[in-house]
Formats: structure tokens, C-alpha cells, sequence
């Protein structure tokens, strides 16, 4: 009877070793992230609370005290910076993928860099050119093929990459600068095939950090997930979304 008791006990206990991981996570990502996340809580058992925005957005939410472990950005601006003000731990920072920027349409037509110059096109999506990397990344395209004053008044910005592809998914703008991995993400029902994929040369290189926070360095599931982001199976998936 004492044993049958004591089994009963166990088996109502939590389980001890079930954790969290808050991860701030960059809007680009966001679908990735959500889409891996069953794979980590499978094999961890421990489960990820996920919160995205624009970069520029968490770093300063994280400046301000956010409880996040773990911050996936979309550039390895924003990780550097929090290293400088000790809100990261300086050798956890490692570049977990390179974003890819496409110009794109809800409709499947050709789309190429002619478009932009279409009289036809009265409205152009790009994200927030101060907090996002991706708006940053159109602004030096649009600069570099001589186009950003010319197309300054078509111009309609998003908070986030995230709300720049609704821009375009809504009808509110005919074309917009989005992340390739958005055009990929199996829940895109518009247009996944046609699109502009913006030579690299055009902007600078989209090196996606992902860094240890303050906050989390003494969680070791915060340090386990950033190993898992690293595994094989993880390389696979994110190729599948078009990073490189």
C-alpha cells in the first residue's frame, strides 16, 4: 500500500525538469522560429515563450529590462551593442543565418526591378529603415540603383518586416522589400514563385546573430536551445525558408 502511495505521488509531482526559454525573436524569423519550435520542446521538453518585433524594437525593450534568455536578431548590429552595455554575454554570439531580401507582389506575375519604375505602382511597401534591418537593407537597394528619391512619395513603411508583408498581402501596396523566408513560409497562400531576389551586392550582408542575454546566462535551457539551433536538422529547416 506505502509503495502504491508513493507512485501516485511521483506521478503527481510537476516535472522538475520542464523549463522556459524567452526568446526575442526578429520578425523574419518569426515563422521559422514557430515552425522549429515543436521539434525543441519534443526533444528538450522544455518550452519556448516566443516574442517577435523588429530588432531595433527588442534591443530597446531589452535596454529597458525585458525578461528575455535569448535574442535572435536580424543583423549582428543590435547582439554587438548589447555586449557593449553587458546586456549579453560577449561569446555566446554566432551567426545562426543570412537573410535574403525579395521584392514581391501577392499576385504571381514577373516581378524584376523594372516594376519599381512602373506609373502603375502608386505604392511600395519597405520596413521601418531605423529599427529594422531588412528596411535598412531596401533603403542602401533603392540608393544604390538610383531610385530613393524618385520613389520617396510611393513609400509606405511597416513597424516591422512582419507588418510590411501584410502591407503587401492586404492589397494596401501593390509591391514591397520582404525577407525571402516570408515568401516561403507554407502559410504564404499568395504568391510563393514569383519575386525579385535582390542581388546581394545591393545591400549590405544580412548576418542574422543570435546572442546569450544577461538575463538568461544562468538559465542552461537557454544554452541548450542555442546549441540546438546550431544541430543539423535545424541547418536543414532554415535552408528550406531561403536563408543561407
Amino acid at each position: 500500500m506505502k509503495k502504491l502511495a508513493f507512485l501516485i505521488l511521483i506521478f503527481l509531482l510537476p516535472d522538475v525538469h520542464a523549463g522556459e526559454v524567452r526568446v526575442a525573436v526578429a520578425a523574419n524569423f518569426l515563422a521559422t522560429l514557430k515552425a522549429l519550435a515543436p521539434e525543441y520542446e519534443a526533444q528538450s521538453g522544455h518550452k519556448l515563450i516566443i516574442s517577435g518585433a523588429s530588432s531595433g524594437k527588442l534591443y530597446a525593450h531589452i535596454l529597458n529590462g525585458a525578461p528575455y534568455d535569448v535574442l535572435l536578431s536580424a543583423d549582428k548590429f543590435y547582439p554587438e551593442k548589447l555586449v557593449e552595455v553587458d546586456k549579453a554575454v560577449a561569446n555566446s554570439r554566432f551567426t545562426y543565418a543570412v537573410g535574403r531580401l525579395v521584392l514581391w507582389s501577392r499576385d504571381k506575375q514577373p516581378i524584376d526591378r523594372a516594376r519599381l519604375s512602373d506609373p502603375d505602382i502608386k505604392r511600395i511597401a519597405i520596413a521601418n529603415t531605423r529599427t529594422a534591418p531588412y528596411g535598412t537593407a531596401a533603403q542602401h537597394v533603392l540608393q544604390k540603383i538610383g531610385l530613393w528619391s524618385t520613389l520617396k512619395d510611393k513609400l509606405v513603411r511597416g513597424e516591422s518586416i512582419g507588418q510590411t508583408f501584410q502591407f503587401v498581402a492586404s492589397g494596401n501596396a501593390q509591391l514591397g522589400f520582404i525577407a525571402l523566408s516570408q515568401v516561403l513560409n507554407p502559410k504564404n497562400h499568395f504568391n510563393r514563385t514569383s519575386y525579385w531576389l535582390v542581388p546581394q551586392d545591393h545591400y549590405p550582408l544580412l548576418e542574422q546573430e543570435a546572442v546569450l542575454l544577461t538575463y538568461g546566462k544562468n538559465n542552461p535551457n537557454a544554452r541548450n536551445f542555442l546549441e540546438f539551433l546550431k544541430s543539423d536538422v535545424v541547418r536543414d529547416a532554415i535552408r528550406q525558408y531561403g536563408y543561407l
